[in-house]
């Protein structure tokens, strides 16, 4: 296995359509306005979070059950800035739409921007023919609201290359969360 370089993302992002929308190069102003840089940067590629929000209550005092999730455990919000209540969380989709190649295997990882504010970022792996766009998670680790930036970097994704490729990829198994489009809630 071998992190891949700026350059070979560039080249997979082109070729292969592999990230859509693609910057190439680490994105810090836009319009005039600082950011949380997010696109291409030396061994890796950060992300964005889109407008589309899913903030956990618990407002219907049920139980969180990865076997049968309550989908009124969350406040559908669309917007720039979401705010997530102390000691909570919320999920989100990125802007970037991703096509791992069958011989890939990415590994998503928080900001340190966000993580100094103690916002963990939490994303499981991107399998080899994975494709989609991913949900993230967004933990308020702190005891006050904590605001999450729309259309601005909030993790970075690392892409590990396999010298050979694997017998059986996410896309062969029918993985269940292949393809998502929006914020995808637990399924079983």
């Amino acid at each position: 296995m071998s992190i891949k370089s700026d350059k070979w993302i560039r080249r997979m992002a082109s070729t292969q359509g592999m990230i859509e929308p693609f910057e190439s190069g680490q994105i810090k102003e836009v319009n005039g306005q600082r950011v949380v840089s997010f696109g291409t940067s030396s061994y890796g590629y950060d992300i964005r979070c889109s407008s589309d929000f899913k903030i956990f209550t618990n407002i219907n005092s049920t139980i969180v059950d990865p076997k049968a999730f309550d989908e009124r455990s969350f406040v559908d919000f669309k917007g720039k800035v979401c705010i997530i209540p102390p000691n909570s969380f919320a999920l989100a989709r990125t802007v970037e739409y991703f096509r791992i190649p069958r011989n890939v295997l990415t590994i998503c990882l928080g900001k340190s921007t966000y993580a100094r504010c103690g916002i963990i970022v939490n994303v499981t792996p991107l399998e080899p023919e994975w494709e989609g766009h991913v949900t993230l998670e967004f933990s308020n680790t702190t005891p006050l609201p904590a605001k999450i930036y729309a259309d601005e970097g909030v993790a970075q994704v690392i892409f590990l290359e396999s010298d050979e490729v694997c017998e059986t990829s996410y896309r062969d198994r029918g993985g269940k969360y292949q393809g998502q489009q929006g914020v995808t809630l637990p399924r079983i």
